[in-house]
């Protein structure tokens, strides 16, 4: 029988989740980076947005996830009706999602799409691979907003049109560019370059489920 690898303990965030909106149905929240979305199998990885959300809304329930380095918002159902109502609309891309990061290099191009397809990589869990056989339709267009001197980099709006495990990280990876302080995708050069991953999802466009309203939440960058 192999041993065990020693399971990854998540450090302690310090920093507190914010409300951006809330009604009886649905909330809006800022998650910061270094918080797990769900808490993790081991004891030591409890604390996450749903751990603390449970506390003051015991019905909440996660509709979708940002990876734990991943900065920003979030919408969370206040019950298993509106969790269904807004999954369906990620199912049939009626979500729109919009990110903020920020690229070792320069881009070549202002603005442009990424299509690569994306896969499971089996062997390495939890890392995702570019696979023209098995992967599944993954589709990213970003548009440059400032290209820095200091760090070597540049800032970019992302617009993910699927919703692949990874995809903005592996996507930015792919061409030759990937997200600063990405511990999966990028460099040592990139990694080292941040001291956090530099991606935040700034915007979400929905429709609320109860009032049919297209809902247009906003977190403001950090970075």
């Amino acid at each position: 029988m192999q041993p065990q690898a020693d399971p990854f303990i998540v450090p302690v965030c310090h920093e507190d989740i914010e409300v951006l909106y809330q009604d009886q149905h649905l909330l809006l929240i800022n998650k910061p980076s270094a918080l797990l979305t769900l808490s993790g199998k081991h004891p030591l990885n409890k604390d996450s947005v749903h751990f603390r959300l449970v506390k003051d809304y015991q019905t909440a329930t996660m509709i979708h996830r940002l990876d734990f380095g991943t900065s920003g918002i979030l919408v969370v159902a206040l019950n298993k009706e509106i969790n269904a109502h807004i999954g369906k609309q990620f199912q049939t891309r009626n979500v729109v999602k919009t990110y903020t990061a920020i690229l070792h290099g320069h881009l070549a191009d202002d603005n442009g799409c990424i299509d690569f397809p994306i896969a499971k990589d089996k062997p390495n869990f939890p890392l995702q691979k570019i696979c023209y056989e098995t992967g599944k339709k993954a589709m990213t267009t970003y548009e440059v907003i400032e290209r820095l001197e200091k760090p070597f980099a540049t800032k970019v709006i992302f617009k993910p049109i699927t919703g692949r495990t990874h995809q903005l990280r592996i996507h930015s990876g792919k061409i030759g560019h990937p997200i600063l302080g990405c511990d999966l995708y990028a460099s040592d050069e990139a990694f080292f370059m941040a001291k956090r991953l530099m991606l935040h999802a700034t915007m979400i466009e929905f429709d609320h489920p109860v009032t049919g309203d297209r809902i247009k939440g906003v977190s403001q960058c950090p970075f």
